[in-house]
């Protein structure tokens, strides 16, 4: 069995490459993702659509850069800069993710973020001293 930290890496590398073929193995079948502050969505195939959609949203650039994983056990914490934008206009998001894996597959998956820094970026504000 993979081990937890890897099969967060190995679902982080699959958003930001767009494949839905290398994330639908990686989840489990009752999945929840959730934007903390937002409704949960719950199932392969509607976390997919979720993420799908915010692919379609962003479809210049939509990464997940990692700068620290943390795990103690089946649970993974992320601190991620999530790049998403247009290409050469994208905005740098932190955000904190928490993975929980169950039998080698993610059953959770909550995203924080501050909201108010990413309205400040749309609006074209220097944030520069603000993100990490």
């Amino acid at each position: 069995m993979t081990a937890p930290e890897e099969i967060v890496r190995q679902f982080c590398d699959g958003v930001s490459k767009r494949d839905p073929d290398v994330l639908r193995p990686l989840l489990a079948d009752d999945v929840v993702y959730q934007n903390v502050g937002m409704p949960a969505t719950v199932g392969i195939e509607e976390v997919l659509a979720n993420v799908a959609g915010q692919w379609a949203m962003f479809p210049g650039v939509y990464r997940f850069d990692m700068v620290n994983l943390a795990a103690a056990g089946d649970v993974v914490l992320t601190e991620r800069v999530d790049v998403v934008g247009a290409e050469g206009n994208a905005m740098p998001v932190p955000v904190m993710g928490t993975f929980e894996v169950r039998d080698g597959r993610i059953a959770r998956w909550r995203d924080y973020f501050d909201s108010a820094l990413i309205a400040k970026m749309a609006a074209g504000e220097d944030v520069s001293a603000l993100v990490p």
